[in-house]
């Protein structure tokens, strides 16, 4: 009996022998493989480094929260003209947590006018200073490094207390100087530090100041003014955030009097919904990337699979001595599938770490892009592409491998 193994010198012998034959051919049918997976991967990292920087974007808000801008109507209602200006005020806010079940997080805005001069001693600045609800710290995912965020009782007790970015810290206060418990002034009103914070959104969130919305409605003439609203949804869908939305707009509208189908009079700006639709657009993207790479390698695999039937055409002779031999056609079968696939997988292999050596290389070296931030191969990547390889190598060989197991010996050695 003639029969080889996987494992069998005379087998890989004869595969060796056969690609030196053929130098020429096999080359660039391996280099069409290889280019294949090699864009394959770059493909893939760039839509990984695409995908990053957008959800880079949304770091620093939560990505199921909603946000909510008073405008003027546009629509007449109920006998009020239209162009008249919508003001949110704290019954709005209480409204909102009292109608909206859904409402995890809720807190409202309210913005000073005029320059934000802060101080300490002889140091001064222009920094943007906040005036909202405890509950800001969660949508704006600010971090807490030292003391603590606004509380209840400072919204209550209408508390001169601020929460200060790190970077306003390291202006008004020296290296190693502590801020809490010391004394600041926002537009010549003291205020006492009860907090520091970081924040992933960046330098610009770094330099802000959270003060009381009730201190800010009272010492720089809000009453009860409220000029943004926000509020996250829990782990609401896309679909759910849009219900919610409607309830919301069903609600406001029918305290202030205008047409619930009037987008001007109340602006909604649904980041759960955002965020779908943007991941959406990546998962579209994805496909037709691994699309285009299918079609790439698809190519390749054609190509192997001819330079597999020419070599079976070649070997006839060689097949049909085999066979008298006593070869199976299971052992022919095996011996041109363990050469296509050797063949694809090695050309694979080496496009894949080519890629992969190129995407690491643009990491380390390159300059940094806000539009590709960090691209990547990641594991399940790298898993796909090998089991790729391995059906794209069986898929190539299978054909030629039936043709070879139908050679008859004696046509063969007759024909030779």
């Amino acid at each position: 009996m003639y029969s080889l193994g996987i494992f069998s010198l005379d087998r890989w012998h004869e595969i060796f022998d056969t690609i030196r034959r053929n130098k020429l051919r096999t080359l660039l049918t391996a280099l069409s493989v290889a280019w294949g997976i090699f864009m394959l991967v770059i493909l893939l990292a760039a839509g990984t480094g695409v995908r990053k920087s957008t959800e880079y974007d949304f770091r620093d808000d939560a990505i199921n929260s909603l946000w909510l801008w008073a405008g003027q109507t546009s629509i007449p209602y109920e006998g009020h003209a239209v162009n008249r200006s919508i003001e949110f005020t704290n019954a709005d806010l209480e409204r909102l947590r009292a109608t909206i079940p859904e409402v995890e997080y809720l807190t409202g805005r309210f913005y000073l006018r005029g320059d934000r001069l802060v101080s300490r001693g002889s140091k001064s600045s222009a920094f943007d200073v906040r005036a909202c609800h405890p509950d800001h710290q969660h949508i704006e995912k600010t971090i807490i490094i030292a003391g603590r965020f606004l509380d209840d009782l400072d919204i209550d007790e209408r508390r001169k207390v601020a929460v200060i970015g790190i970077e306003v810290a390291e202006f008004l206060f020296a290296e190693g100087e502590q801020p809490l418990g010391q004394w600041i002034a926002i537009n010549g009103i003291q205020y006492r530090v009860v907090g520091v914070f970081e924040d992933e959104g960046g330098e610009g969130e770094l330099r802000k100041i959270y003060i009381p919305i009730s201190t800010a409605q009272m010492a720089y003439g809000g009453a009860e003014t409220i000029h943004q609203l926000m509020f996250t949804v829990g782990d609401a869908t896309a679909e759910e955030s849009r219900a919610i939305e409607e309830a919301v707009r069903a609600s406001l509208a029918e305290r202030h009097h205008f047409d619930p189908e009037d987008q001007r009079a109340l602006r909604i700006r649904n980041s759960v919904e955002n965020f779908e639709q943007i991941s959406g657009i990546f998962r579209a993207i994805e496909l037709f990337v691994w699309f285009i790479g299918a079609g790439t390698i698809g190519a390749g695999i054609v190509g192997v699979s001819n330079i597999m039937l020419i070599s079976v055409k070649e070997r006839t002779k060689e097949i049909g001595v085999r066979k008298a031999l006593g070869a199976s056609s299971g052992d022919i079968i095996g011996q041109i599938l363990q050469e296509s696939i050797f063949l694809t997988a090695v050309a694979g292999y080496l496009g894949l770490l080519a890629g992969i050596g190129l995407v690491e290389l643009f990491r380390r070296y390159a300059p940094a892009l806000d539009s590709l931030r960090d691209p990547e191969v990641d594991l399940g990547v790298a898993l796909a592409a090998t089991l790729i390889l391995i059906v794209a190598g069986g898929i190539a060989g299978y054909f030629p491998a039936r043709r070879a197991a139908r050679v008859d010996p004696v046509v063969a050695l007759r024909d030779a």
